[in-house]
């Protein structure tokens, strides 16, 4: 039967599950396969496996259980392997991988961080700072029908904001990271210029989320500074 795989600790970490259910309806019983140095906390994986909300707060619940207890790697919801025996394979082929992660983790947690910024505001310090941009939006005013000069502008704004927003997040990451063990920058969205995960340790986590709303407070309410955490250091593993 395939086995669904929730996180993976040291062979030593004590498994506090009692109460807590795994995936599924019915819930999933929990169990741990092993080798001399690992564990994973498993279950039977569901025929049908959907990300419900359900089976997302029981798959969340097992791994900050395990967390509360020691450095564990959170495994992504939906993952699956063939069988135990598989798992079991796995861990052995790939233990001094997990080790290392386990040791970088141990004590930490996860923020996540979204960043933006209005875009009014942005486009008024373009035309403030830039006499390039000025200038063209100027002379597409006065002849309206200029579509060369109105597709110059756009792309001229669309190098400064691209520029911009870099500059904002780089500068961004690199006043918070100090406060943080590691980083991990995604790409940014549409409405996000900045996506970033911060590993934290557990000591730390007040003095990092004070940083945050300074770093906010100083960029001013143009800026829009949503942070989530602390969560399992799903980023790291």
């Amino acid at each position: 039967m395939p086995t669904y795989l929730y996180a993976i600790t040291g062979a030593s970490h004590p498994l506090h599950l009692d109460g807590i259910l795994g995936i599924g309806d019915p819930a999933a019983e929990l169990r741990a396969v092993r080798t001399e140095q690992l564990s994973a906390v498993v279950s039977d994986a569901p025929a049908h496996l959907r990300a419900k909300r359900r089976d997302l707060v029981a798959h969340q619940s097992v791994q900050e259980r395990l967390l509360a207890d020691g450095a564990a790697l959170p495994m992504r919801f939906g993952l699956v392997g063939p069988d135990d025996d598989h798992v079991v394979a796995a861990l052995e082929e790939q233990h001094a991988a997990y080790t290392e992660r386990l040791q970088e983790v141990g004590g930490c947690m996860e923020y996540h961080l979204k960043v933006a910024r209005e875009e009014d505001d942005l486009l008024r310090e373009i035309l403030a700072d830039s006499g390039d941009v000025r200038r063209l939006n100027e002379r597409t005013q006065r002849r309206p029908g200029a579509h060369d000069d109105k597709m110059a502008l756009g792309e001229l704004i669309s190098q400064e904001v691209q520029a911009r927003h870099a500059r904002m997040g780089t500068e961004t990451v690199h006043r918070l990271a100090p406060a943080a063990e590691r980083t991990a920058v995604s790409d940014p969205t549409r409405n996000h210029f900045l996506i970033v995960s911060f590993l934290v340790r557990r000591e730390k986590a007040a003095a990092f989320t004070e940083a945050v709303h300074q770093e906010a407070g100083e960029r001013g309410e143009a800026y829009t500074f949503r942070l989530n955490g602390p969560l399992p250091p799903y980023s790291f593993v």
